[in-house]
């Protein structure tokens, strides 16, 4: 097996590290490398404890190791978080040569000048992703090299991060000796996965409810035209199940997978659910239509909240393709349905799409939809990443002099 066909994604999560191996050859991807372990030390998708971090990743990727037998040494990672941000610029460019023929040249020119904008200086460019050229008026390009025209203009979506954030989750990734090729906003992966063609062409709004954050992310004519991450999610959901039906957050958890629901409606009066109380000390028959009656509101309030945003961005009516749910939230019993009757729109689950193979039994859960989409990125992903905060911290992590060798012993130690 070529190592130049290895692809890797790492997925660092509010509740959740997951590390996905595959082989890529001829637009196919074979997996045969997962390691999940769970996510500690972070908060809301940002990194609050670098070192439990750290131990967080390192149990995933030595997992998936094992499981490829082989050596992860370069991955992509997904980011999230409440501290992302998004935009969307237009430039344009002249085309003064004789021959009028745009090049390559030109629309490097055309994306840098789109990116040249004001932000503030705790803030950097994730992504810069082309959504359509214009040569001349002509609307609707994908591609323009080789066209003729005096006027090449662009319109671009970006993508801004943290620069703490992004520093912070590099780091914990680099200390362990694994260089980063690229980090991917979240939600534009787990679109990579979950979504057709005909879906990103048509308009669609993707919600991806994780743990710890709800991302947001709205396609038309194949491209992101929104994106927007709130700090909402499952974990909130369960934070209520522990207070409602006073036990502890692992039974929450549980309980909330086996037998919650967001539809009250479709419980019977009689139905019961065996729930540990708070010390251990027993369990208690409690109605199952109470455990729903917990679960609805929250649902509820994620579902508006991440529905407001798209209203206010001025898409809600620009969907047509409807909602599509990914992450482990979006397994709760009567999502899609719920959803469905709220916002009187086409709502289903995600699904993994045709093309990837090995063990497809183990990654076909929605919990798994970013990482899918991180390996469907580093094959067929394009835009332009700028990503000065790697760049930084690989010219100080691997420098030469005594920091230099004490961070590689360092890493070694930690990789075993």
């Amino acid at each position: 097996m070529r190592r130049e066909r290895l692809v890797v994604g790492l997925d660092v999560g509010t509740t959740k590290v997951c590390c996905l191996v595959a082989n890529s050859m001829e637009g196919l991807l074979e997996v045969i490398g997962m390691g999940m372990s769970p996510s500690r030390g972070l908060e809301k998708g940002v990194v609050v404890d670098i070192g439990r971090t750290i131990q967080s990743i390192k149990k995933a990727v030595e997992e998936a190791e094992n499981m490829a037998d082989m050596r992860v040494d370069n991955v992509l990672v997904g980011i999230a978080g409440k501290h992302i941000r998004s935009l969307n610029n237009t430039a344009t460019v002249s085309i003064t040569r004789q021959d009028r023929i745009i090049t390559q040249e030109d629309v490097r020119r055309v994306v840098e000048a789109a990116q040249t904008i004001s932000y503030p200086p705790d803030m950097e460019l994730i992504h810069v992703i082309p959504r359509q050229y214009v040569v001349d008026g002509q609307e609707g390009i994908t591609d323009p090299v080789g066209m003729t025209g005096t006027r090449l203009e662009v319109d671009v979506h970006l993508v801004l991060g943290s620069v703490t954030a992004v520093h912070n989750l590099v780091r914990c990734v680099e200390t362990l000796g694994v260089r980063i090729g690229q980090i991917v906003l979240e939600p534009l992966a787990s679109s990579m996965a979950v979504l057709s063609s005909a879906e990103r062409e048509l308009g669609v709004v993707l919600l991806d409810m994780g743990g710890g954050t709800t991302d947001i992310s709205v396609f038309r004519g194949g491209d992101i035209w929104f994106s927007k991450v709130i700090p909402i999610a499952g974990e909130h959901i369960t934070n209520d199940i522990t207070v409602g039906l006073q036990t502890p957050i692992e039974e929450a958890e549980r309980i909330k997978k086996e037998y919650g629901t967001c539809l009250v409606d479709a419980v019977g009066e009689e139905e019961t659910v065996d729930v540990a109380t708070i010390g251990g000390d027993g369990t208690r028959a409690v109605k199952r239509k109470k455990l729903a009656k917990i679960i609805e509101p929250r649902v509820e309030e994620i579902l508006d909240l991440a529905m407001q945003e798209v209203e206010d961005a001025g898409y809600r009516d620009l969907v047509p393709a409807g909602i599509v749910l990914t992450g482990g939230t979006a397994l709760l019993d009567g999502m899609a349905e719920f959803a469905q009757q709220r916002y009187d729109l086409p709502v289903r689950r995600g699904r993994i799409p045709q093309g990837i193979h090995g063990l497809r039994d183990i990654v076909e859960s929605p919990i798994y939809a970013t990482g899918i989409g991180l390996l469907k990125y580093a094959v067929e992903g394009r835009d332009f990443a700028r990503r000065k905060a790697h760049a930084h911290f690989s010219s100080r992590g691997r420098s030469g002099g005594m920091f230099g060798k004490l961070m590689g012993w360092f890493r070694k130690f930690l990789r075993g």
